[in-house]
């Protein structure tokens, strides 16, 4: 039978004592967090820099849900950017397409709308197009489309009814997204170059605009007739001048003045620029989603986005990165 010897008191506190002493040489190896979240590993999932996301990832969930706000494009982020009919993919309607389908849209606006269309839309999705120039192009697209517009008697219940008989579908998750963000009271700004009537009214038929929203896009003005008379806000909301500066000297700055750490969402090159203005930022993850011209447009945002998703039409990503933070 073995006896096993007792340690004397001083040699107990000796070892206790050397203990504390090597205790700070001990290095932890930090998380991988790109790693280590399933959806960052797939091979339509592209990052530039890992080490960077990674430590990102590590700030934001390290500083906790009080300091974050998420800021995101809505047409072709937080909506579908295709659909699969019949084996072929088929664009989703925009915000100004439901307004476009509304009944009582006259041929006038219609045909000069699709000709607006027709004639800078190519331009806005170039990527050999220089900057300056793409964002010269469609400030006049908007100038003109706040022109046409006026005279036009459309309804907000007839872009309401519309949205709900052909509104376009929402990415997979963005319900449950949604819904996480509201109570966990993180703010979700949404900026659209789109028609925010329609975006309200679609967000509205999911059951998912909940009070820590915040929607900065076109809005329609209305004279005492219900006439259209153009857009209420100015300077209208275009892709190339989404960012949080228009918020300033507004209840809900005040709301995210302290949300120092930021996620964004979009699916152009000039989302990357919706953080712009924030007060105070400090980290910020950006994630850009990508499904047409993937060849000639991937370096283009692997240099503007943290994270890249080709072809991803959900919101996996963001919410197994939230999983840490809620």
């Amino acid at each position: 039978m073995h006896h096993v010897a007792k340690l004397s008191r001083s040699t107990k506190i000796l070892i206790s004592a050397t203990f504390k002493l090597i205790k700070p040489l001990i290095t932890k190896m930090p998380p991988n967090f790109v790693m280590e979240i399933q959806a960052l590993n797939h091979s339509k999932v592209h990052i530039k820099n890992k080490d960077n996301v990674n430590k990102v990832i590590e700030n934001i969930i390290g500083e906790g849900k009080k300091h974050l706000q998420i800021i995101s494009d809505f047409d072709q982020t937080i909506t579908k950017q295709y659909e699969k009919k019949d084996d072929a993919k088929v664009k989703d309607i925009s915000s100004f397409g439901v307004f476009v389908r509304c009944p009582s849209i006259s041929v006038t606006y219609f045909n000069l709308a699709k000709a607006l269309t027709g004639k800078y839309q190519p331009i806005e999705r170039d990527p050999k197009v220089p900057y300056d120039e793409k964002k010269a192009a469609i400030e006049e697209w908007y100038t003109k489309l706040d022109q046409v517009i006026r005279g036009e008697k459309v309804s907000r219940r007839e872009i309401e009814q519309t949205a709900y008989e052909s509104g376009p579908s929402l990415r997979d998750g963005a319900c449950e997204l949604f819904s996480d963000l509201n109570k966990a009271q993180i703010p979700l700004l949404i900026f659209s170059a789109g028609l925010g009537d329609a975006v309200e009214a679609i967000l509205q038929n999911f059951n998912i605009l909940y009070p820590n929203i915040e929607i900065v896009s076109n809005f329609l003005k209305y004279d005492d007739k219900g006439v259209i008379e153009g857009f209420r806000n100015h300077p209208i909301i275009h892709v190339f001048n989404k960012n949080e500066s228009a918020i300033k000297d507004t209840s809900y700055y005040d709301v995210v003045k302290h949300c120092r750490n930021v996620i964004l969402m979009g699916d152009s090159l000039g989302d990357c620029e919706m953080a712009d203005g924030v007060p105070n930022l400090k980290n910020i993850l950006k994630i850009g989603f990508l499904h047409d011209q993937v060849e000639e447009k991937l370096p283009g945002y692997m240099d503007r986005f943290d994270i890249v998703l080709e072809d991803d039409q959900s919101m996996n990503v963001i919410r197994s990165i939230l999983k840490y933070i809620l």
